[in-house]
């Protein structure tokens, strides 16, 4: 790298690092490598008390006011005297990463942490970038990192990244210069998608069949993606509870409504309750929370391995990928755990007094029907799979990749608003694509409990519902399912983000 190289921010920011990397060591004189050491900070080019000066240098420069503090004040007066301008916003990220004692500011001690905490985070993005790994990025490679995820964005548009950061003409960035550029900016493009446009682990309406969400380097490294499951989790139980009665419509009018019995929503929730009592409205919802933990669990963990069997060498994976190895573990996911759905289904419609818990229904089905009652429905419950996520990350990633290219400024964080929009309308597609299969899965699972009902396959169910009750007929409690989509998704981000606070993550 040559040597004459200088950004805005180098007579003191490219002071703070040395050119190999370490946020332990200062830059050989004139800010090129050193001779001699290859690169590597021996103790000789990285004295402590050198190190310390050269921090203290920069920390004096951004501390407007002398008071040995940095509060967002000093921080823009100071950054705008460099050549460095932020918004008020990414200042008071920076003081918030830093800021360990919560007195909105930053001492030196909190200061140096911050820029070494923040230039590893800067090395892994620079690296994920770095598709060619000769030490540079240009615009091809921007425009297909951004692709892998699902983010598209023109050559045009990458240049003009290149050029704010771009100090020497090349059209490519080496990493002092992408340290430089970002060593005090908070925004770190790829894992800050990332973390803000979490679909699948956030947003539970009742149906786990969404590809599985990516995580960052950071967050396995750390171990925050057990918690994001774990709060996941906890969200979708609540969140299906809320909404269990209108699911449990949802399966009866699957099961009971046709042209001679038509079904109403405050009919089927008057029947109910005119059967069984208002606790009758959450039948089936013990089961139907209990499967949550085995079967992200078993997702995540197939997920992760048929990544790994893909064999990519990325990081990330490409939309088709991930919709390939989504699919596949939500297939080995929906396989082990598919007893349960049966058992949902049976204990939705029973009557009461029918049976006297989960294991009394589970007895009494392997007693009267086998084993094989247990698989009821297998196959359009697999065959649901393929359209539901495919349909759902594509509509996702689509209002995604629209909202960052036309409002994404300054941060890749679209808000509350936008976020739930996204979560409802991808799901509500994946729903409406899959939901003739999910209805004849619900028919074939309960059919078995209606004694002297003739054994019915997927096909011929299919052909007696078209022939009985037209095309309308593969879309009976359709209403209700959508009318739980909204409140679902919402609940769902409100329990996720308060149990995240809970278990610590601090992903934003």
């Amino acid at each position: 790298m040559p040597g004459a190289r200088r950004s805005l921010a180098s007579p003191v920011v490219s002071g703070v690092l040395c050119p190999c990397g370490s946020p332990h060591a200062p830059p050989a004189e004139g800010g090129g490598s050193s001779g001699g050491s290859g690169g590597s900070c021996g103790r000789s080019l990285c004295e402590a008390s050198e190190q310390e000066r050269r921090l203290r240098a920069l920390f004096q420069k951004l501390d407007v006011n002398r008071d040995g503090a940095l509060c967002i004040h000093d921080l823009a007066v100071g950054l705008g005297r460099l050549g460095l301008q932020r918004s008020e916003l990414d200042l008071l990220k920076i003081v918030k990463a830093g800021d360990k004692d919560l007195d909105g500011q930053l001492d030196f001690e909190e200061f140096v942490h911050y820029l070494q905490d923040h230039e590893k985070k800067l090395r892994l993005v620079f690296k994920s970038l770095d598709k060619k790994n000769d030490g540079r990025i240009d615009a091809q490679e921007i425009v297909q990192s951004l692709r892998d995820l699902g983010v598209k964005i023109s050559e045009q548009q990458a240049e003009k990244i290149l050029k704010s950061m771009d100090k020497n003409g090349t059209m490519t960035i080496d990493w002092n210069e992408w340290r430089d550029y970002h060593l005090l900016h908070p925004v770190e493009n790829i894992p800050e998608i990332i973390l803000y446009w979490k679909h699948s682990t956030i947003f539970d309406v009742g149906e786990n069949l969404t590809v599985p969400d990516e995580f960052t380097v950071e967050e396995r490294q750390t171990g925050m993606w057990w918690r994001h499951l774990v709060a996941g989790g906890g969200a979708g139980a609540v969140s299906r509870t809320c909404t269990a009665p209108l699911d449990r419509l949802k399966v009866l009018m699957q099961v009971h409504a046709s042209r001679s019995n038509n079904m109403c929503i405050i009919g089927g929730f008057t029947q109910m309750i005119r059967e069984g009592g208002p606790r009758s409205l959450w039948r089936g919802n013990g089961i139907n929370v209990l499967k949550i933990a085995p079967e992200s669990a078993i997702k995540f963990m197939a997920y992760e391995q048929i990544k790994r069997f893909i064999g990519t060498d990325q990081e990330m994976l490409r939309i088709h990928e991930r919709l390939l190895a989504g699919s596949l573990a939500g297939a080995i996911a929906q396989s082990s755990i598919y007893p349960m759905e049966v058992l949902k289904t049976r204990m939705a419609l029973r009557k009461t007094g029918q049976y006297s818990g989960m294991l009394d229904c589970a007895k009494n089905i392997l007693t009267k029907e086998g084993m094989s009652a247990f698989y009821k429905g297998y196959i359009p419950n697999m065959l649901g799979i393929i359209p539901y996520a495919g349909i759902d990350l594509a509509v996702y990633e689509t209002l995604k990749n629209t909202w960052l290219q036309r409002y994404a400024v300054n941060s890749a964080d679209p808000g509350v608003f936008v976020l739930l929009a996204c979560g409802t309308i991808s799901s509500t597609c994946g729903q409406l694509a899959s939901y003739p299969l999910a209805l004849v899965r619900t028919r074939m699972q309960a059919q078995a409990s209606v004694e002297g009902a003739p054994e019915v396959t997927m096909r011929g169910l299919f052909k007696h519902i078209l022939k009985t009750e037209g095309a309308f007929g593969l879309y009976r409690g359709l209403a209700p399912n959508f009318m739980k989509v909204i409140p679902a998704v919402s609940i769902s981000y409100v329990v996720y983000e308060n149990l995240k606070m809970t278990l610590g993550v601090d992903s934003r």
